[in-house]
């Protein structure tokens, strides 16, 4: 699966991927906060998908656009209208790993 920027759109060419895989991509990629799968889907799919960005994706690092005059829909559009799914912001519990201290190494 790859995400390719096109001027004022993201293009997602997806082949032979699991939504939590996708899902996975979605949250080390686009947001900067967790996305889990709760579909249940458990197929592998093959799938193309263009959206707008905005400034809640990709830290915020990528130029301004104008979403009005974008030749894509927005991304919660994309998702909905080309594959069926939706995204829902909502708060749960997530597994974290804390780092508190870090030693170097002895030479043994």
């Amino acid at each position: 699966m790859n995400v390719g920027f096109a001027g004022s759109r993201i293009e997602t060419h997806a082949r032979y991927v699991t939504i939590a895989e996708f899902a996975s991509m979605l949250q080390r990629a686009v947001f900067d906060r967790p996305v889990v799968d709760k579909t249940n889907l458990t197929g592998r799919y093959d799938f193309d998908l263009a959206w707008s960005y905005d400034d809640s994706q990709f830290d915020g690092k990528l130029p301004p656009i104008n979403i009005e005059a974008a030749n894509r829909p927005s991304l919660f559009s994309a998702l909905q209208t080309e594959l069926g799914l939706t995204l829902e912001s909502s708060r749960a519990q997530v597994e974290t790993i804390i780092i508190d201290g870090v030693q170097k190494a002895s030479e043994n």
